[in-house]
């Protein structure tokens, strides 16, 4: 396999580690709840936990749907209404767009890193094979590196750190709501999406460590057969 086709696999696979990661947090209502849980978000709103996880299950579908705009009624006091204000939906929408874009990247970097993995595997010649380990292994050494690094920055000043990323990713101010009546701030604090930062990153690690570990002993293994 050529040096470019494997520099741009080793690329490739932390991205790869990356958005999945990225993409199994968006869609996990599990997620949500804990989080309306640990930060009291039904003291917080006087929405019931009930119909929070009503709002989380309508989030994920979101996500997912071709619906431009998001829209959940929820229950308070005995009274329905519309939960996010005009802000908030068009902050989402600019949210939406982030995941879509997570979704794209998983499938270009995936689809790369498959058919690497199958023409290694195709030719049936060892050094092939040693040369997809190699590459394996280096691919997630750099996103052990990677995401050591963005781990170091967030957690030196994670204010400073969601600031940044918020006026990277988006082109307006709509991201600055009030805690004191959008709820969508309500619901997601700070903290919230520290944590969230946590396991996305605790997810690439363990992702990381276990193919590095595996491209290591197959190294390994093949070089003790040559020998």
């Amino acid at each position: 396999m050529g040096l470019i086709a494997r520099t741009v696999f080793i690329i490739c696979l932390p991205i790869l580690l990356f958005t999945v990661s990225i993409g199994v947090a968006f869609n996990s209502t599990w997620l949500y709840r804990d989080g309306f849980e640990k930060y009291d978000i039904s003291t917080v709103t006087g929405i019931s936990l009930q119909e929070l996880g009503t709002v989380a299950r309508a989030i994920v579908n979101y996500w997912n749907s071709g619906e431009e705009y998001i829209s959940v009624t929820v229950e308070k006091n005995d009274q329905s209404f519309i939960l996010f204000n005009e802000r908030e939906i068009i902050h989402l929408k600019d949210v939406k767009a982030l995941v879509r874009l997570d979704y794209l990247a998983i499938l270009v970097t995936g689809l790369y890193v498959v058919a690497y993995a199958i023409l290694a595997f195709w030719y049936h010649r060892p050094t092939y094979r040693r040369d997809l380990a190699v590459a394996v292994f280096w691919g997630s050494i750099l996103s052990l590196g990677i995401i050591g690094t963005v781990g170091v920055v967030a957690l030196a000043d994670f204010d400073g750190f969601w600031t940044q990323f918020h006026l990277f990713s988006f082109d307006n101010d709509l991201w600055l709501l009030d805690p004191s009546c959008d709820y969508l701030i309500m619901m997601f604090p700070e903290g919230f999406w520290f944590d969230s930062i946590l396991i996305v990153a605790g997810l690439m690690i363990i992702m990381a460590l276990l193919i590095g570990v595996s491209s290591w002993f197959f190294m390994k293994k093949v070089n003790f057969c040559d020998n």
